[in-house]
């Protein structure tokens, strides 16, 4: 009895070591409340797929650079694209859904970008199916389904092509290709966007497991105006397993010149690559991703919340498509699918030192877009390129008019051209200076000079500008914009003599003119400490502003300012409404400062108060609901790189800071593919 006793002990001991094994790679979701269920996003950078808690359901599918005028603001937003993967499988003519399902687990594998759900059919069957934004084909999703039956059943499945609402002049088509060697079903569907700006089309079929003649046969229903469906069925004996799987592609007139042909097109190069094929040059893909990564030894739940926020930046950017994300990334409509200063100072520098190529697409976008900046500096008055605070797809002002940062947030401005000097800094690529780069920083410098108003010889001042804090709206001389201004200035002078060009003497005249105001004399924790702006006086703020001048701006170099910058500003922060981001960035500096239980605390604050259940997605605010908020995600990746990894990026490329100390809960930290570099921390 004792012995079965100690046993019985054992067993549950190792049971529960067992259940508190944190995988570094899956996050798996089982029995979640139905209530509090944030999706977790699959994509590809292109197109993105949100999960959704009932069977065969997704809850949305977005495009990357599909804007059209509709809804919120009057501004452009992200369109909802067709749902590829929508469908309805039955069996024994019952059709699955949530209230017929038990033992349901979802889970994402991020190594492989792949989703899958798990349930069991009662006494019926046992089904799983697994989803893919494949990553070398930028507009094809699959989903591979497998359905084990426990008794005999008649399994019945139907591809559900149904047009999202705000969509209208729904076409729908079905066509069949049929060769020797293969028989091709084409379910698909056109529409314009609301404005009629855009044709969304979408095109997807079926991949069946039999040998060519043997599968089964495809009926084609046609529901309503906006919905029409291909389906068939199968009979399993007990025992017996049978996979299936359906490819689709969804492209616009944003992204092709001829969307519903080129849809098609995809959908059956897909069929004809095989179910195998592609999830292998997909996988193949992300391996290559992968070898970017930071691994951390000694905190499991840390180095799974890393390995997440690093697979939603790598999924929500791609490489040479001149796109750049949303603060959402492709997580669902957030923030109108608009691009903001969250790119260029919060996801890009992380990206920028583990994959330059995406960083290249992402300073790209603005590039293409510089002519409309130029328009916007003449419209307010202005010489140079002036960018908006939210830009969409043809890069005008896409900030609702009601949103004071539209015409006031210029720091946005600067933070482009910093970006764009920091990608020759890394890559030393100056033919890319050239041709890219330096007409940003020129326009932009051009911007600050005509912006700066010069009241006296050596007294400029920006006045009337919305803070980085953006609680402080039409306020002077804010110390964010004023020494980013100067950033920019001083990246023209070194980027025109690097490239043997004319430097403009207005420039540095300028520069070294613009103010950074400190805290007016007086007694307490506020004497000498730098000044937010001109009518500032120690009230909470949003988020991080004066701290940036220590990094990324580097305009602030002395620790003991730094340290007391930090100290002060990190205590106005409240503990709700303000975005993830800002507790990283303190976070990033207590390292740098060789204080790690410092970072370390703030590196936690600045997103495990944000997590939503059931696969801990980051919302944009503690206890907001969000999700996914790529931008905390790239401050927090940054706090690791820049911060605990001493990364440093310098006129002459990456360096590593010295007498960087880890936190003591983390044994090691390993930063690989840093251009080809590995960067060891003990």
């Amino acid at each position: 009895m004792r012995k079965l006793l100690l046993g019985s002990l054992v067993l549950i001991f190792f049971s529960n070591i067992q259940a508190q094994v944190i995988s570094p790679w899956q996050l798996e979701a089982k029995n979640w409340d139905s209530k509090n269920y944030y999706g977790i996003t699959v994509a590809n950078g292109m197109v993105g797929i949100v999960s959704a808690q009932e069977p065969f359901k997704v809850k949305d599918v977005v495009l990357a650079g599909a804007y059209d005028l509709y809804g919120r603001g009057r501004v452009s937003n992200f369109l909802r694209s067709f749902n590829l993967l929508n469908m309805q499988v039955s069996i024994n003519g019952e059709q699955i859904n949530s209230n017929n399902t038990q033992n349901f687990v979802q889970k994402l594998d991020m190594k492989n970008a792949s989703f899958t759900s798990s349930f069991d059919m009662g006494d019926k069957a046992k089904v799983t199916y697994t989803y893919y934004a494949l990553r070398q084909m930028p507009f094809t999703v699959l989903m591979d389904v497998e359905v084990i039956a426990k008794k005999d059943i008649d399994l019945g499945a139907a591809s559900v092509m149904e047009a999202p609402d705000a969509l209208k002049d729904v076409q729908n088509y079905y066509n069949e290709i049929d060769r020797p060697h293969v028989v091709i079903s084409l379910l698909t569907s056109s529409a314009k966007s609301p404005t009629g700006k855009l044709l969304m089309c979408a095109s997807n079929t079926f991949l069946f497991s039999e040998t060519h003649g043997a599968e089964p046969r495809v009926i084609h229903e046609m529901w309503d105006n906006n919905m029409h469906l291909m389906k068939f069925a199968k009979k399993l004996k007990a025992g017996t397993s049978y996979r299936f799987s359906i490819a689709g592609s969804s492209v616009t007139s944003a992204h092709h010149d001829d969307p519903l042909n080129e849809a098609e097109r995809m959908t059956i190069f897909a069929k004809l690559e095989g179910r195998d094929r592609l999830i292998e040059h997909h996988q193949k893909a992300w391996d290559e991703l992968w070898k970017s990564d930071i691994q951390i030894t000694g905190d499991d739940q840390a180095q799974q919340d890393v390995h997440s926020m690093l697979y939603h930046l790598y999924s929500f950017v791609r490489a040479e498509s001149n796109l750049s994300p949303s603060p959402m990334g492709l997580s669902g409509l957030g923030y109108n699918g608009h691009v903001f200063w969250d790119t260029e100072l919060w996801m890009y520098p992380a990206l920028l030192v583990l994959h330059p190529e995406m960083a290249k697409s992402m300073i790209q976008y603005r590039f293409d877009r510089l002519e409309a900046a130029r328009r916007n500096a003449f419209n307010h008055g202005f010489k140079g390129a002036m960018f908006p605070w939210e830009s969409a797809g043809t890069g005008v002002e896409e900030t609702p008019v009601w949103a004071l940062s539209g015409p006031f947030e210029h720091h946005i401005t600067a933070d482009v051209a910093f970006a764009a000097w920091n990608y020759y800094c890394v890559t030393q690529d100056k033919e890319w200076l050239k041709t890219t780069g330096w007409p940003l920083i020129k326009e932009t410098a051009d911007f600050w000079a005509s912006r700066v108003e010069r009241k006296s010889p050596g007294h400029f001042e920006i006045n009337n500008v919305v803070a980085a804090d953006e609680w402080a709206e039409n306020v002077d001389n804010n110390a964010f914009t004023n020494a980013a201004a100067i950033t920019n200035l001083q990246a023209a002078i070194k980027a025109a003599n690097l490239l043997g060009l004319k430097v403009n003497p207005d420039w540095d005249y300028v520069a070294k003119n613009i103010p950074i105001l400190t805290m007016p004399d007086k007694e307490g924790e506020a004497v000498g400490v730098t000044r937010e702006h001109a009518t500032y006086n120690g009230e909470g703020i949003k988020q991080a502003d004066v701290t940036l001048l220590a990094y990324p701006l580097k305009s602030i170099t002395d620790k003991s300012q730094i340290r007391k910058d930090l100290e002060y500003y990190s205590k106005r922060v409240p503990n709700q409404g303000t975005p993830a981001m800002t507790q990283a960035n303190f976070a990033l500096l207590y390292a740098r400062l060789g204080e790690p239980e410092k970072a370390y605390h703030f590196f936690v604050d600045a997103y495990t108060p944000n997590l939503n259940p059931p696969f801990r997605v980051i919302a944009e605010t503690k206890g907001g609901t969000n999700p996914y908020f790529s931008t905390g995600a790239g401050g927090v990746i940054q706090s690791l790189l820049m911060g605990f990894g001493g990364l440093d990026i310098t006129d002459k490329g990456i360096v590593q800071l010295p007498n960087i100390k880890l936190p003591n809960k983390w044994k090691k930290m390993e930063i690989t593919g840093v251009l080809g570099k590995t960067y060891t921390i003990q």
